[in-house]
């Protein structure tokens, strides 16, 4: 079950919107203002309480970086503010549209 030409043509033009976003810096930018906001939002703070619980409840020897990586990820991504997702998809279709 390959790819269908629109899978493929969906992946290079991500793959092109990444290189240019790179190359331009804004990639940098965009990942320092999505780090800005987690911050600002609280998010960061809860997700790294929800670690420590997790580690207390597991036990630091029967725990690994992987597993905890595995188990705070869903709720990671699920958490963050729609705001935040907001902003930084805004600012990465403003850059596209410059771009184009």
């Amino acid at each position: 079950a390959g790819l269908s030409d629109k899978e493929i043509k969906e992946l290079e033009i991500r793959a092109r919107i990444e290189e240019k976003l790179v190359e331009s810096g804004e990639k940098e930018k965009l990942t320092d203002l999505l780090r800005k906001r987690l911050i600002e939002s609280g998010w960061r703070d809860k997700l790294k309480k929800h670690c420590q619980d997790i580690i207390k409840n597991k036990g630091t020897e029967r725990i690994t970086i992987e597993d905890l990586v595995k188990e705070i990820m869903p709720q990671g991504k699920a958490t963050i503010p729609e705001k935040v997702k907001e902003e930084i998809l805004e600012k990465l279709q403003q850059f596209v549209m410059k771009a184009e």
